[in-house]
């Protein structure tokens, strides 16, 4: 008899956890009205919480840089601007180094915005991300806002203020240019007309001076039969009668210009008829246009709700076992 107690005892003791978890489980039992009424306040707390949290919702565009029709007047605008290389017949204008330079421009300006709208005393999301490590286009953009229809027009509105501000830039640098080539184009021609005025003026004086040698000399008539061997010194031998006709008719011939000269005309009059409207250059390409998100970012409910249920049971399971056990300790004292 007192063998099978004592071996009673000793299962008892050999398998101390399993009387625990069995009291544990009776304890829960007993409180379980209190880890209800936990639950169900702290249900009650997290739906407060999602009717009064604020909703985020994220719009995102995929952009690449612009293709070359996007660039095209700016492209020609540059090559007309930029005359052709001595030797070539290339401007030095490329347009994929345009596109490339473009479109960094606009990237980077879309950095300077996001960095702004963070930095405000509200804050904006607007972040900036390459598609593909290492490269730098295609590019994500995204935006969060507080509803859906919001996140998608803030965002294309962004877009489209960057977009146009880097086109009115590029309008401007490019009205700046015309205006100082147009300068120097004119300043040039006024350089070779003044030229070619000293040139005729020393060539008058030249017939003037043989016509002298020619009176002297008593030659009337022509001397030389190819007058295209007829240098200053001996030009006398043209005769006055023709040195005279030739003073008559040269203050009233036309100028004589180099071809540099009509070359320089032209590049003027091509500058001059450039029309360039900042609307026609567009500086990104849409890869995916600013989505309607249709799944906010949060508060996610379910999530919510169940982490709720989670903690408000693991808070009534601590009220009822922390009550129990401080009973006690009373008890036992």
């Amino acid at each position: 008899m007192t063998q099978a107690s004592n071996s009673g005892a000793g299962e008892r003791r050999s398998d101390p956890e399993q009387i625990d978890l069995i009291d544990l489980v009776m304890q829960l039992w007993r409180g379980k009205m209190t880890i209800i009424a936990s639950v169900v306040i702290i249900l009650i707390l997290a739906i407060v919480y999602l009717f009064v949290a604020k909703e985020k919702w994220t719009s995102t565009a995929i952009l690449a840089e612009p293709d070359a029709a996007q660039v095209a007047t700016y492209t020609n605008a540059l090559k007309v601007l930029n005359p052709v290389l001595p030797g070539t017949n290339s401007t030095g204008i490329n347009v994929l180094d345009v596109q490339n330079s473009v479109g960094g421009r606009f990237g980077g300006a879309l950095s300077a915005l996001s960095n702004v709208l963070d930095n405000q005393e509200e804050p904006e999301k607007l972040a900036v991300e390459p598609v593909i490590k290492g490269r730098d286009f295609p590019i994500q953009v995204t935006y969060v806002a507080p509803s859906a229809q919001e996140a998608q027009q803030k965002l294309t509105a962004y877009l489209q203020q960057v977009d146009r501000h880097i086109a009115d830039t590029l309008h401007t640098n490019l009205s700046d240019n015309i205006k100082l080539q147009v300068t120097a184009l004119e300043s040039s021609l006024k350089t070779q007309e003044t030229v070619a005025e000293e040139q005729r003026d020393a060539r008058l004086s030249q017939i003037k001076e043989a016509l002298k040698y020619a009176e002297e000399a008593k030659i009337t008539k022509p001397q030389v039969q190819q007058t295209q061997y007829v240098t200053q010194d001996t030009m006398f031998l043209l005769g006055s009668d023709g040195l005279k006709a030739m003073i008559e008719n040269e203050s009233t011939r036309p100028l004589v210009f180099s071809d540099s000269y009509y070359q320089t005309k032209n590049n003027l009059l091509d500058i001059k008829h450039l029309n360039i409207d900042a609307k026609t250059i567009q500086t990104f390409r849409y890869v995916m246009k600013p989505d309607l998100p249709v799944r906010r970012d949060s508060p996610k409910r379910a999530i919510v709700l169940v982490l709720a249920v989670l903690l408000g049971g693991m808070i009534g399971a601590g009220i009822v076992l922390g009550r129990n056990a401080l009973r006690e300790y009373r008890s036992r004292s």
